[in-house]
């Protein structure tokens, strides 16, 4: 885990960092036009910030304080001012201003994996557990984390790249006796809305992953799984994705009542990350996808 400039532990927000140069339109890189271009997004952003101050950043605020307190040092993770501070930050009025105060954490040297397990992941979680209890709707679910999915591009430098829209490609699928069908048609839903293009395949076998990926561009791939007895079935179309892909850098993520159930199963497959919930998957589809640029220097173009 990263650690962060000396002395840099009181950081705080400053107007220096509010003009970036950022182009025009990236807000709607991260979700699809019918809900970027609504008539009522200002009034929505302002009703999912409300609910962002009042029932997300408490819950952020326990977790840093539980994470800190087992790691020894609070060095390694955001304050809480600056939890409380990006959280508001993440659907206010003003884009630009979430977006400078994250390259402002970067800069300071905290790690990627930091500000996700701990701020841009719980944040989606949260909003889609908001969701299910209906204190919201599944337009303000899509604003809220494509917001997130843009800061955490903008945190690994990979939003200004060339082609971008057109490498957010994701392959989601099931192996043949998969009876997980309606988590992943939600998965899959959650990820159109949040600018993803969306390839699926069901019931499918080692030898059609093979040619699919070998044909076409994917940052990622996804699958879940709701029974034990078809982990090998799952090992065998990571195996035969990895080995196949036009993308050397594919990122492989899982999710379903096996992988909630035992987290260790997700190396175990193969994969590189796992999400509990639709919005969380389609964050995680976003550092997938990030990691493969980054970690190998492939252009998206």
């Amino acid at each position: 885990m990263g650690r962060v400039v000396e002395g840099s532990a009181d950081f705080r927000f400053s107007s220096q960092f509010s003009v970036l140069d950022m182009p025009p339109g990236l807000e709607g890189r991260f979700m699809a036009p019918q809900y970027f271009e609504r008539d009522d997004l200002a009034e929505r952003q302002s009703r999912i910030a409300s609910l962002v101050s009042g029932q997300i950043i408490p819950r952020l605020m326990n977790l840093h304080r539980s994470v800190a307190a087992s790691a020894g040092s609070y060095d390694e993770h955001p304050t809480e001012h600056e939890i409380a501070e990006l959280s508001h930050l993440v659907l206010s009025s003003d884009p630009q201003a979430a977006s400078a105060y994250i390259v402002a954490l970067r800069d300071r040297g905290l790690a990627m994996d930091t500000l996700f397990v701990e701020l841009l992941e719980p944040a989606a979680r949260h909003l889609g557990e908001m969701w299910e209890r209906d204190e919201c709707d599944f337009i303000d679910v899509t604003l809220g984390v494509g917001r997130l999915q843009k800061l955490l591009a903008v945190f690994n430098c990979t939003h200004d790249l060339p082609a971008f829209n057109e490498k957010r490609s994701v392959l989601m699928l099931t192996v043949a006796g998969e009876q997980h069908g309606f988590g992943i048609s939600m998965v899959e839903k959650f990820l159109e809305a949040g600018g993803w293009q969306v390839v699926s395949e069901t019931e499918a076998t080692p030898e059609v992953l093979a040619q699919r990926v070998r044909g076409r561009w994917f940052a990622a791939a996804g699958m879940t799984l709701s029974d034990t007895d078809n982990l090998d079935k799952v090992r065998a179309a990571i195996s035969a994705i990895r080995s196949n892909s036009a993308n050397p850098a594919i990122g492989v993520m899982v999710g379903g009542p096996v992988f909630n159930a035992d987290p260790s199963l997700v190396a175990d497959v193969g994969a590189d990350g796992t999400a509990a919930t639709a919005p969380t998957a389609v964050l995680m589809a976003q550092k997938l996808f990030d990691l493969g640029i980054r970690n190998t220097g492939i252009a998206a173009g």
